[in-house]
């Protein structure tokens, strides 16, 4: 799998009972293709699969893949903090197709370095799907240090990072690691341009939820040579960017979404509605980006 572009962190649309609305998802997985998205990712942070059953998810990446057929790229969320669960849960969707597996860094328990390398290499060893690697301290608790994710750069499998912790440092420090047999892509909106300027190839988005098309055309710019477009979007799109995070992930982006009469429905606890503030901040931008 080519990890170059634009790839939405797309979100779980719900019934208002709660149930998965696999009418909405198919919908939503159009219009990200309509929009020129070059990869979808499902059961990641955005798309709540902390509260899903394993039933749910792989319902999800049936779902995924059929709506999709063959279009662009799948990506599933595949992590754990077990390695086991982690394990079974790549191996069942690598069987159902996917392009490409999301491993998230084992949370909570805080393993040591060595235990994160032995973590993914026993995941990358059991499949056939590509493996991108997802750092993002601010949520998992733990890191991956540059020496861990330059061993695990080295396994065939494991073709990427989604760097994701905000560290410019780090992100130079691993920087050197960028080549056509591994990429880095930005876990963070609002510094993409940055990301891709030290050798990063795209992002796996939020902000790609509601505006797929500009996610592409600043993502695609940029890899064009067209410097110019590319930090123009990056500066243009910030304010909506930051909107989307005035609240965690995928608070706002969700409620963005209902906003602009795409109805993808309520999210599940211990994740409720915005605040009523925030949500008027949240529609002046929108209303100011002319979505809504």
């Amino acid at each position: 799998m080519k990890l170059q572009g634009s790839y939405v962190a797309l979100i779980t649309p719900f019934n208002e009972d709660g149930s998965v609305n696999f009418k909405k998802l198919e919908e939503i997985i159009e219009f990200q293709i309509k929009g020129g998205t070059d990869g979808i990712v499902v059961l990641g942070t955005t798309g709540e699969s902390s509260t899903m059953s394993h039933e749910e998810d792989e319902d999800v990446v049936r779902c995924a893949l059929s709506a999709i057929g063959g279009r662009c790229a799948l990506i599933a969320g595949s992590g754990s903090n077990s390695t086991e669960t982690a394990i079974m849960k790549s191996v069942a969707y690598d069987k159902l197709g996917v392009d490409g597996l999301l491993l998230i860094t084992p949370y909570y328990n805080k393993a040591n370095q060595t235990g994160m390398v032995r973590h993914f290499t026993a995941v990358a060893d059991k499949v056939n799907a590509d493996i991108i690697v997802y750092n993002v301290p601010g949520r998992t608790g733990c890191a991956l240090s540059v020496k861990s994710v330059e061993e695990l750069a080295k396994h065939p499998r494991i073709i990427g990072i989604k760097e994701a912790s905000g560290d410019m440092s780090y992100l130079m420090n691993i920087a050197h690691l960028a080549s056509d047999d591994f990429s880095i892509v930005s876990g963070n909106d609002d510094i993409t341009l940055p990301i891709m300027a030290a050798g990063g190839t795209g992002v796996i988005s939020v902000l790609a939820n509601i505006c797929p098309s500009v996610t592409y055309k600043m993502t695609h710019a940029f890899i064009d040579g067209d410097i110019a477009t590319a930090r123009k979007l990056q500066i243009e799109y910030l304010e909506l960017i930051h909107a989307l995070f005035m609240e965690v992930n995928p608070i706002p982006v969700k409620e963005a979404m209902n906003l602009m009469g795409m109805n993808v429905g309520p999210l599940r606890l211990p994740l409720c509605e915005m605040e009523s503030a925030h949500r008027e901040q949240l529609k002046n931008v929108l209303k100011k980006y002319q979505l809504i």
